[in-house]
Formats: structure tokens, sequence, C-alpha cells
């Protein structure tokens, strides 16, 4: 090669590559050169020719035991897990050879000194894997020819006893099986003679049988088409066949779903069954990252149960649902938060078109919808809402629109805004104000949208504005005074009055009226307080050998004077309520949904006292060191009520008495109830005595009490820290994405549905709770006391027969009814990759039977056998 080369017409050989440049450029050359006229001359860098059987890219290899080169056949050997990577394309094998002339690497696995066969061939390319007996690959065309293969796409896995492999990275198998399950030898399987395989797309076969531990059932499909793509991508739904006793033979759950892009997607499902019941779903959810993110159920149903021609047999109804969660991230616009969970209904929805547990037994549904605005570096906040509870059993409904706070947060005027030094006392006097706006209407449901939903319309509106700051006194001691302005405005004024001439019924002739008027109407009431706290500790010691430690006893009294002047009396009358004449005192905005001020004016103390009892005890099980752990014996009890000095009568109130606690961190008790001072005539009327002044031992009459008691037990998971994690990253997400927010929904369906979501990793678990309430009042309307006593025991639990089978139940007992409450048991088997779920309801109106058999895989959640039988007593 020439050292330069002359400045002359531009030729390249073939072979050869010409590269030229400016002067100091970084060029690949040999060396450089300057002719006189500036011109640049390089070397001319020739290339050898590539041989035939070189390939495009590098191959890396390596093997445990040896690698062997055989130079004259252009061979190599590798033996003891051997690997080799070539583009995209990673096998392993326990040996291999390539020969260099064809461009064609073998694979095949041995067998060990057992007879065992070890280091099956496995290739992965781009995704695909593919594990198998025999592996031939072509290095040069990129076809390979496997034999006895088992391959995995996304939940689903293909056995075929030859396959073959295109440069495109299709897949054609023959004599194949498809199945879900992860064995080498699965549980079931479709048998189909070919297969083909377009990768990220599709699984397409010819005539297959369904096979079931490798015995062929009379089962076949003409053809078979599996997705195995990724993202979001428009379908059929297909449906699944049911057999329903009282809506007949039916298609349900099928429809299309519509992939509209990267914000918003559609569902439609229906269902159909040959009774004439019908019924649609529309489901939209949307989306934007970072923005929001919600779901839209729209749900008409259609149903009829029985023979038309049989009046007394024959059941016809309409019914609509509409559930819509919507929620925001709080980055989106900070100080702005919308948010919505909304579930409304007809009443008669769940009963005819709802079968899980949860659902059947809550009678009350609501919705919520709200919008807030918090003004960045100022005190000011704002709430607007739209509130709706409905109880499906007594069908009535409250709407409450619009719903809406403003609130001032405390200020202080009179503070610096440099404090320097203690700040004097009336720098810490605060002021807040706070404005509620209330609309509501109650209604029966079939008044929706009437106007005589908007005659119960009722709206009020409640300014306040408070007062306060607080002194320390002798360093253990606050003092805190304070003043309370409220005003109410009202819309609407009731007035009852008897009639003696109302005819009630047949046998009854006297009665309340009740009339409305409309207008503008206010009222108002102030209240001045000052008030007193401290703790006191006390603590009992034992003696050094007993186990007890120590024990604590915590008080914290709270004594307040305040003065209310009678500003209402102008808002409250009497009115009879019975042929006797007895007369209740009653105002003209009873019932309104911004509230009363109280009746009569009040000058007097406030008392109350909160107590907290814990213990210290001796622990062998403590690893810190300190062998000594705290035991709490109540978490709180308490008594708090009122004397009333400018009264002229009932000068002390009522008792309030409350207390809470954990035993052993594993029993929640919580108990309240109320005592009344003052005794009772025959008729049950209270008298201005007190009860101890009867000759009785007692603070008064126990007029309303309720205790409640909950524990769990379970047996011990290895697997629940993970578990519990899974589950609370899906509970506190609040900007998800389609992907979560359909997570989140099968995270509710596992807790609706828990015979086809059980947890085989707990043998047993058992949930308790018990509740008992009881009142004894005078009810004015009556006329006489009524007494009530209700208790409600539940439970539910399941526990594991064998690994692989569970048994469950969840139930209750109203000890009021004496009867049992809805119930419903269940007994589920693993059976690998398949499920099984048997649930019972045994008795009450809402009876059913349902089996379930389907693969776990969700690429397979269509194909389920399942029968139900339905039971209704209306």
């Amino acid at each position: 090669m020439a050292d330069t080369v002359p400045a002359r017409k531009d030729t390249v050989k073939p072979g050869a590559l010409k590269v030229t440049g400016k002067p100091g450029a970084d060029t690949n050359v040999v060396s450089k050169g300057q002719d006189t006229t500036g011109a640049v001359t390089v070397d001319t860098v020739f290339i050898p020719k590539v041989s035939k059987d070189t390939l495009d890219a590098p191959v890396t290899y390596k093997a445990k035991d040896s690698i062997i080169l055989m130079v004259p056949d252009k061979r190599f050997y590798l033996y003891g897990t051997a690997s080799t990577k070539y583009k995209t394309i990673d096998l392993s094998a326990e040996k291999m050879n390539f020969d260099q002339a064809t461009g064609v690497l073998e694979a095949t696995n041995a067998k060990d000194t057992a007879g065992k066969i070890i280091g099956r061939p496995v290739m992965n390319d781009g995704g695909q894997s593919f594990e198998s007996d025999t592996l031939r690959y072509n290095f040069t065309s990129q076809k390979a020819k496997i034999y006895n293969t088992r391959s995995q796409y996304g939940e689903g896995y293909i056995h075929s006893e030859l396959t073959k492999k295109a440069a495109d990275n299709t897949i054609f198998g023959f004599k194949n099986g498809y199945t879900t399950c992860n064995l080498d030898t699965p549980h079931f399987s479709f048998r189909a003679r070919k297969i083909k395989v377009i990768p990220d797309k599709l699984v397409i076969s010819g005539p297959a049988n369904l096979e079931i531990m490798g015995i062929p059932t009379p089962l076949y499909i003409p053809f078979a088409i599996f997705p195995i793509t990724q993202g979001q991508r428009s379908g059929i739904l297909p449906p699944q066949y049911v057999v329903n006793q009282q809506k007949g033979m039916g298609l349900e759950n099928g429809g299309y779903y519509f992939g509209l892009g990267e914000h918003l997607d559609l569902t439609l499902r229906g269902d159909v069954y040959s009774y004439g019941s019908w019924s649609l779903t529309a489901s939209p959810t949307y989306r934007k990252r970072y923005k929001y993110n919600g779901g839209l159920n729209l749900s008409i149903a259609n149903t009829r149960f029985g023979d038309p021609a049989v009046p007394s047999e024959f059941t016809k109804s309409r019914d609509f649902r509409i559930t819509w969660n919507h929620s925001m991230d709080s980055k989106a616009r900070p100080g702005v938060n919308f948010g919505a969970s909304v579930n409304f209904g007809s009443s008669s929805y769940n009963r005819f078109n709802v079968f899980d547990y949860s659902t059947r037994v809550n009678n009350n549904i609501g919705s919520s919808i709200t919008f807030s605005k918090t003004w960045q570096g100022k005190p000011y906040n704002l709430t607007l809402g739209l509130n709706h509870s409905q109880n499906l059993a007594t069908r009535d409904v409250s709407i409450s629109f619009p719903d809406g706070t403003f609130t001032v947060n405390t200020i202080y005027p009179f503070q610096p805004k440099e404090m320097v030094g203690t700040p004097k006392w009336y720098e810490k006097i605060g002021v807040s104000y706070n404005a509620v706006l209330r609309n509501q209407a109650s209604f029966k449901d079939s008044l929706f949208g009437k106007q005589a939903m908007f005659d119960a319309m009722q709206t009020g509106m409640q300014h306040t504005i408070p007062v306060s700051f607080s002194i320390p006194i002798l360093k253990t001691l606050t003092l805190s005074p304070g003043i309370n302005y409220s005003e109410y405005w009202y819309t609407k004024k009731m007035t009852k009055r008897w009639r003696e001439n109302k005819l009630v019924s047949k046998d009854s002739i006297g009665g309340i009226d009740t009339s409305y008027q409309a207008g503008f109407f206010t009222a108002r009431d102030i209240n001045v307080s000052v008030s007193l706290s401290t703790a006191v500790y006390g603590m009992y010691a034992f003696s050094k050998n007993s186990k007890v430690k120590a024990i604590r006893h915590v008080l914290r009294p709270t004594v307040s004077a305040s003065y209310r002047p009678d500003m209402s009396s102008q808002y409250y009358y009497y009115y009879y309520y019975n042929r006797l004449h007895d007369s209740t005192r009653v105002s003209y905005f009873d019932g309104s949904i911004i509230g009363v001020p109280s009746p009569g004016a009040f000058g007097g103390i406030n008392f109350g006292l909160d107590n907290n009892l814990e213990m210290k005890v001796f622990s062998r099980k403590d690893t810190s060191g300190n062998h000594e752990k705290k035991v709490k014996l109540l978490d709180g009890f308490g008594i708090n009520g009122s004397y009333n000095l400018v009264a002229d009568s009932f000068k002390l109130s009522n008792f309030s008495l409350y207390a809470r606690t954990n035993l052993f961190d594993k029993v929640n008790i919580s108990a309240s109830g109320t005592l009344d001072p003052y005794a009772t005539d025959g008729r049950g009327r209270r008298i201005d005595k007190f009860v101890w002044q009867q000759g009785k031992i007692s603070l008064g009459r126990l007029t309303n009490a309720s205790i409640s008691l909950s524990t769990s037990f379970q047996s011990k998971d290895k697997k629940g820290q993970d578990k519990q994690k899974k589950i609370d990253s899906l509970e506190n997400i609040s900007n998800a994405d389609a992907a979560m927010a359909a997570q989140q929904r099968q995270l509710q369906m596992m807790r609706n549905n828990p015979g086809e979501y059980v947890d085989f990793d707990i043998p047993w678990r058992l949930d308790l709770s018990y509740s008992l309430s009881y009142t004894n009042q005078l009810i004015p309307d009556s006329g006489g006391v009524i007494k009530r006593i209700t208790q409600y025991v539940s439970f539910n639990g399941d526990f594991s027969l064998t690994p692989k089978w569970k048994v469950g139940l969840n139930s209750g007992f109203d000890f009021t009814n004496m009867q049992i409450a809805y119930t419903n048991m269940y007994i589920s088997r693993d059976l690998h990759c398949w499920q099984m779920s048997i649930n019972l309801i045994p008795f009450g109106t809402f009876r059913q039977f349902s089996i379930t058999i389907n693969p776990k895989a969700g690429i397979l959640r269509d194909l389920r056998i399942n029968r139900s039988r339905q039971f209704y007593d209306f």
C-alpha cells in the first residue's frame, strides 16, 4: 500500500472503502497529506472479502465441563450446562454441537448416573420461551426445528411433538396441546393436530378436542383462537351459559369491549334468559395520568318470574343501578380536589339481579360527590357536595344538594407579624367563622323526579363565629374562655295540632295535624363559657416478687361554666298529643337539617371526667432486655353532664357514660349509656325529683345503652406480610390507571365472593362480633314508654379439611326476632390449574345453590361450568 495517493478522480474498487475528509478531521486513515493546492488526499483502505459462513453478529458461548474444537471438521462441542447467546437468542442445554459449515447448532439433554434426564434445551427469543428434548437452530436462516417442546405464551403453554420456528418468529406446531396448567403432564389441554403462533398476537388452531388427565372427552371445537396480545384491544366478550330456576336458560356477561385509546375504554355486557328477562350494562372507564381517573356503570334490567297466565305466580320488575367513582390526583391542581362515589338505583335491583352475600345483607347504599378548595396562604376553605342515602328495605331516599361548608380558620387579630418574647394574653385571642348550607329532600323512591320530591325539600343555613383563647395557670391547669355566636336560617316552618274529630281509622278518631308554612325564618343563639382542664397521674407499685409491677391511673377532669340566654323561647310551643291532653314542648323547626337552638336559658356548670388505666407486668418474651411490658386495662372511660343554675326545674342534665378497651390486643369492647337522674310517675313521665330521693341508691334511670364486642382469630400465614403489602398497595392508590382500577375491582370481588377467592395458606380463621342495645323512653305521640332490646351476633370463618379443601361460613343470629340471619356456606377445592366452589344459602327469602368449576387463568375465565338454582319467597 502506498504512503500517499495523488489527487485524482475517485474510483472505488470492489471490496474496498475510500474515506475522505477535511484537514484536521478525525478520519480513520493510514496516513494523511496535503498538496500545493490545499486538497487533502487519504489512503484507500481495502477490506478483505467476508467468508460465506461468517455470521452477522458475534456468538458467545460457555460450558461448565469442556469445550472441544474440531478444526478439520469445523465443529464445536460443548458439554456440561452449556449456553450460547446470539443477538436476542439465549440457548442453554446440557450438550451442544455447532457445525460451522451448515450454521446449524444442535442442543440435546443428557442422563445422569441415576438415568434421570437433565439439562433439557431451553431457548429464549424475544420474550418467547421453548423447552424441548432436542433443538436444531440455523444461524444463517434463523430457523429452528424443535422436538417435544414446551413453550409459554402469556398464561398459556403449548406442548408439541414437533415445532418449526420461522425467521419472523412465527411458530408452526404439529400434534399439539394448549393448556394453562404449568405441569409437565398437564391436568387438561386442548389437543389439536396443527397450531400456528403469531408472536404477540394470536395462537390459532384447527379442530381441537378437550382432554382431561390425558383422557379425551366428547367436547370438540371446530377451531380456537387464544389472544396473546399486550395492551388495549377491542373484541368480543363471549357469554356464559347458565340455568336459572326463575329466569330459565340464559347467556350471561356477553358483550363487546371497545378500546378507545389511552384515556378511555368502554365495556358493554348483557344477559338474556328464556323466560323473557334481560339486562344491559355499560361500563366506561377514563383516566389521564397524573390528573384523574374514574369509572361508570349504568345497568338496566327487566325481570320476569313465573307464568304470566297465573298472576299470583308472576312477577315483573324493571330496575336500574348507577355507580360512579372518580378520583383526582392531589398534585394535578394543588388546593383543589374533586371526588365522587355514587351508588344509586331502584330498591328492587338487588333482589332480582345480585346474589353475593355482602350486598344482600346490606340494605343501605349511598353516594357522595365533593368539591373542595383551599386558598394557598390564606385561611379560607370551601367544600361543596351532593350526598345521597337510600334504604332498600323501606324504600326511603334522602338527597342533599347543594351541600356546602365555608370555613375561615382561626386567626389572631391582635398577634403581631413577628413574635418577640412571651406573647401577651390578648395576643392569643383567636376568631374563626363557619357557614353551613344544607338543602335536603327525603321521600320514597317512587317519587323520584316528581313534584312531591321537591315539596319535601328543606333548606337551611347556619353561621357560627367562635372566639376563644387559652391561659396556662400554675403550670398544670389550662383556662380557656370563649364566646360562640350562632345564627340559623330556615325556609320552612312546621306546626302540629291535636284534632279531636280527625278520622285516623274505622275505630279511632282524633289525631295530630301537621302543617307547613314556607318563608324566611331566623333563629339565634349565643353562648359564653370558660373551662378549666388538667391531668392527674396516680401509680400503685406492687412488691418485687409480684408479676404485676405497677398500675397507673390517669384522670383528666374538665370543668366549665357557661351562660346561654333564652333567645329561642319564641321558636317553641306546647301541643297536645292525645285525648288526655298530655302535652310536650317542640320547636317550629324540629327536624330541620341544620338543627334548632336549645330551649330556655342556661347558666351553669358542665363537668366531665375521663380515665385511663394500664398496668406494667413482667414479660419473659420481651427480647429488648427490659422484661416488662404495658397492658392497657381501659383505654378510656368517663362521664359527662351539666347543671343549670337558672332553670326553674330539671336543673341536672342526663349523665353520659362511655368506656372502651382492647383486651389482650384481641377483643375490642366499647360501651355507652345515658342515665336520667329524675324519677317518673306511673305513666312514665318525668317528675322533678331525683331517683335517689325516692330511696334508691342510684345515679339515675338507664334510658339507653349499647355494648359491642368484636374479635378475630386465625392461624399463622407464612405469606401474610407479602399479601397484606399487596392489598395495602391496591387500597392506597389514589391515581390509578386502568390496570390498577381493574385490580381494585378484583379485590372487591374477592371480598364479596369468598367462596371463589379463598386463601389456602391460612388453615383456619374465625371472626366474631356481638352487639346489644337497650332503650327505655317515653314516646309522646304514642303516649307510653317503649322498652326495646336488640341483640345480634355475627360470625364468619373458614377452615381447611385438607390443604386443598376449604369450608367457610358467613352467618349470624338475631336474638330480637329469634332467627338466624342471612347465611352463606361455601366449599372450595384447589384443583391446581382449576378451582371448584360450591355456594349454598340454605334458608331465608333468597335461597340458592350453585356449583362452579373454572380454570384459574384469566385467558380462560369464560371456560366455566356453572349450575345454579335460586328459590325466592316474596
